[in-house]
């Protein structure tokens, strides 16, 4: 992995494809072959009775962060925490303590820049041998199917990860929210991460020693309308790879899905609520306790979609692995260990194919 003092780091790289958004403003009534799924590419989107009255937990983190953990509040909320954690991986989040004004403030950032001037985002694109900026990741060969989206990932903490450089070409207002967005999602990110670690059994050290300082990184999602949706995906089904995923979802069009039980679940946004969800990382650190999920995204004939994904990791130079404690709970390892850099070179030199990154870890 590269180290440079104005760079940051580099985790990986992507082949350069172009902008959907500026294919998406042809008024094209075919999208081009490279965005067509076949049946056995896409995941089967249910609406079926089983699944069409289910809908992911909400935690209220108030409760989780504020209450006497003596409490029978604490207790049910701690509870009601370790069960989605288990059972779906997924949950939305309430009374995270980040004000609605950085919130609506950040929402316009992120608006205003994919509406900047294509010879503007040229500016902002991936290089070839660097996946921060625009575009889209893992995309390993020319062949490959392309989601219908465009990117714009970043970097963020610790900050000698970040690439200045591109934090310098950014809008200076864009920069500043990015910058105070990302800190409040550490906090509420490490937050969860430590109550996480009590309801599995967890030292509040052994947890911090994994988690307090983690690498975190920004991923700004636009779906523009797509002429053809029922051919085309918004985000290709995988599971993250990291310790957390914290997703701000900009507005109210539906699109996120989650799979449930061989199902898939639509996500629908809650007012100034955080969508959660377990990465790789959390399955491998809590021994499988808890579950790393496979979603997907969905696009829209007659609405775009927008959303921004902050994926929180472990602390950088530690082993990604199970957690000592939980595998003297457990009487067995159910990952191996490696160390991070190597983890995330081989997460980000592969396509995304549902939880394949997750087999490389078991024994």
């Amino acid at each position: 992995m590269e180290n440079h003092k104005d760079v940051g780091i580099n985790f990986g790289r992507s082949l350069i494809v172009p902008c959907v958004q500026e294919l998406a403003k042809k008024s094209i009534t075919k999208i081009p072959p490279r965005y067509v799924r076949q049946d056995h590419q896409k995941p089967f989107l249910t609406s079926s009775d089983d699944t069409s009255n289910l809908s992911i937990p909400v935690i209220d983190l108030h409760a989780l962060f504020s209450t006497d953990s003596e409490s029978s509040t604490y207790s049910s909320e701690l509870n009601k925490l370790h069960s989605a954690s288990k059972e779906w991986g997924f949950f939305q989040v309430i009374n995270h303590g980040i004000s609605e004004s950085l919130l609506e403030d950040f929402k316009s950032e992120v608006l205003k820049l994919f509406k900047l001037p294509m010879e503007e985002k040229e500016k902002l694109w991936q290089k070839e041998d660097c996946q921060e900026g625009f575009g889209q990741l893992f995309v390993a060969s020319e062949d490959q199917k392309l989601d219908w989206c465009d990117k714009f990932y970043v970097n963020t903490l610790p900050l000698n990860i970040r690439n200045s450089k591109l934090f310098q070409k950014l809008p200076p207002i864009l920069s500043e929210k990015v910058d105070t967005y990302s800190r409040e999602i550490k906090k509420v990110a490490v937050g969860i991460l430590g109550e996480m670690g009590k309801a599995l059994g967890m030292s509040k050290e052994e947890m911090g020693e994994l988690f307090d300082d983690g690498a975190q990184f920004l991923q700004m999602n636009y779906y523009p309308q797509c002429p053809e949706p029922e051919l085309a995906m918004g985000f290709s089904p995988h599971s993250d790879a990291t310790g957390l995923t914290i997703l701000y979802q900009l507005t109210k069009t539906t699109g996120l899905q989650v799979r449930k039980h061989g199902n898939w679940v639509s996500v629908k946004p809650l007012p100034n609520a955080l969508v959660v969800n377990i990465g790789d990382i959390m399955e491998v650190v809590s021994n499988g306790v808890y579950k790393s999920i496979e979603h997907c995204a969905t696009v829209q004939s007659n609405e775009e979609r927008l959303s921004v994904a902050t994926f929180y990791s472990s602390n950088m130079g530690v082993e990604v692995g199970p957690a000592r404690s939980l595998v003297a709970q457990h009487n067995v390892a159910n990952f191996r260990r490696v160390a991070f850099e190597e983890y995330y070179k081989d997460f980000f030199a592969r396509k995304l194919d549902g939880k394949s990154n997750l087999e490389f870890m078991k024994l």
